[in-house]
């Protein structure tokens, strides 16, 4: 395990970083406060991804958190206080679903795979950002909920990632109802990916991340890219999308050696270009 660091600046120690080798693993890191979303966390969580989206070292990335409760989404106590604002806290209150929409698209744009490792709870815009994540390792007893409609607040937002994560009914059924949906069902809808035993979740997310770490740094990037980009479009167009980026991934140099590696029954030996 190399050295422990985070993003500069005030906001540093809300979110951790260490590596593991070609692995980022990122710490939501403010237990206290249920690790919700406040603007110094998603400023904190932006700078970090900002800089793994830099980092040509890093092939995928872990995100997890300390203590029992993943996110608890938006911090209320923080939204609450801005209501006295001269305009009734309208103008923080878009500039916080702008900023947590950029973090949650960084996750998706992130050249990097992201796996999420989840104990205990996600709700809310905590369960976005688990949504938004490429994979999902879940711990038996962890729960997934968008419950904003019990307090008069729908969860319009974190609508938008579990709409791009599960069937729609699914995702209207979290949303309308706001109920606890236990790891075991999440895994049946599709929103996690490995249901493992408690405590279990980082170590199997971090074996994940290592196996994907392996292959070709530029197929996992261009690969990530494409999957995003056709997901979106009708069929015609998504088929077009996809071949454009298999024509550039042909083209490189990991591409000629994994097919040469293969035709030859060798391991092949990965350059990331």
């Amino acid at each position: 395990m190399s050295a422990s660091h985070a993003p500069g600046g005030e906001n540093e120690s809300m979110v951790l970083r260490h590596d593991e080798g070609p692995v980022a693993v990122l710490t939501l890191n403010r237990p206290a406060a249920r690790n919700s979303l406040s603007h110094a966390m998603l400023a904190a969580l932006q700078a970090a991804l900002d800089g793994i989206a830099a980092d040509d070292a890093i092939r995928c990335v872990v995100l997890t958190a300390e203590g029992t409760v993943f996110s608890a989404g938006h911090d209320m106590k923080e939204i609450t206080a801005r209501r006295t604002d001269a305009d009734g806290g309208r103008a923080f209150f878009a500039a916080t679903m702008a900023e947590c929409a950029s973090v949650m698209q960084a996750v998706v744009t992130l050249p990097q795979p992201v796996v999420a490792a989840v104990e205990g709870i996600a709700t809310a815009a905590g369960c976005q950002l688990a949504a938004s994540c490429d994979l999902v390792v879940a711990a038996e007893g962890a729960k997934f909920c968008t419950p904003g409609v019990d307090i008069g607040l729908f969860c319009t937002t974190p609508g938008v990632a579990l709409a791009r994560a599960v069937p729609r009914k699914s995702a209207m059924e979290m949303l309308l109802l706001g109920e606890m949906i236990p790891a075991e069902e999440a895994h049946r809808m599709g929103l996690v990916n490995r249901v493992v035993a408690p405590g279990h979740a980082l170590p199997e997310a971090l074996a994940l991340a290592q196996r994907i770490a392996a292959r070709s740094a530029v197929a996992l990037r261009l690969g990530k890219r494409g999957f995003n980009a056709q997901a979106a479009l009708p069929l015609a167009e998504a088929y077009a999308a996809a071949g454009t980026i298999m024509v550039e991934n042909l083209l490189a140099e990991d591409a000629a050696e994994g097919i040469g590696a293969f035709l030859g029954k060798r391991t092949p030996e990965w350059r990331h270009r």
